[in-house]
């Protein structure tokens, strides 16, 4: 195997040994891929800087020559954007950390994943420039996150009967969390298992921006209520499909309710 370079995001650092770092990234052309930085806490000249939380990184990286089975290395990092103004800002590291948190844990190593790479940098680079609201831009993440990942909800009808949700006469709608979709009134019954009660027009917007082109999502308007009730369904949902509790989602919810 040759060696490669590839622009990449950083999604986790944790200490290895006394000299070392073993890096979690999202690349642009490997998807996932954890490698080790050897001696990079020393190593001023080629990882300065460079090795920050979130930050976007052209990274050189070496396959072991020895041992095939040891970990690709990091042999250099060239930074491109440190979105510093995510890290000065608690909450806007809250919702950071929240996001590449999701990827980590839900992603496979070695697996191009361009789309879900392109969706990361587009919400930090408008978190960092604060153009987009970050509960906003929240919501644009998960809601997207889930469409490339393959589990979309349905929520632009009712999948029982096939009912459009503008034909639904009643003003919210029942979203079903087991089988990720809504259900209109007249198709409810007894066994409907967890779920939650949502506004239409919330849906509307979460299909719109779910669907409308990227360059495009500052257009949306949310109402406070729309942002409240979009972020109890995506947050509830995403943790009920994958099956694991985020610490970052906890500190994220906390840190709303202190302020």
């Amino acid at each position: 195997m040759t060696d490669f370079c590839t622009d990449a995001i950083l999604l986790r650092k944790i200490e290895y040994g006394d000299h070392d770092f073993i890096i979690t990234f999202l690349t642009q052309s490997r998807g996932k891929l954890c490698v080790i930085a050897k001696n990079a806490k020393k190593s001023v000249k080629r990882f300065s800087g460079a090795l920050d939380l979130f930050s976007v990184n052209h990274i050189q990286c070496t396959f072991p020559k020895k041992n095939k089975n040891s970990m690709i290395i990091l042999s250099q990092t060239d930074l491109e954007t440190g979105f510093a103004n995510i890290r000065y800002d608690i909450s806007k590291t809250a919702y950071a950390c929240y996001w590449v948190e999701l990827i980590y844990f839900w992603l496979e190593e070695d697996k191009a994943q361009t789309q879900l790479y392109d969706l990361l940098f587009f919400v930090l680079d408008m978190l960092n420039r604060a153009e987009i609201p970050m509960e906003v831009l929240s919501l644009l993440f998960q809601i997207r996150f889930m469409r490339i990942s393959g589990f979309s909800p349905i929520i632009e009808y009712c999948e029982n009967c096939k009912t459009l949700l503008d034909m639904i006469p009643q003003k919210s709608v029942r979203f079903d969390f087991k089988e990720g979709k809504i259900v209109c009134n007249k198709c409810l019954n007894k066994n409907l298992g967890y779920g939650l009660q949502v506004a239409k027009g919330t849906l509307k917007q979460l299909f719109w921006i779910n669907t409308v082109e990227t360059g495009r999502a500052d257009r949306i308007k949310f109402s406070p209520f729309a942002i409240k009730e979009g972020q109890i369904l995506l947050e509830s949902f995403i943790p009920f499909h994958i099956g694991r509790e985020f610490k970052s989602l906890n500190f994220l919810r906390q840190l709303r309710q202190e302020q």
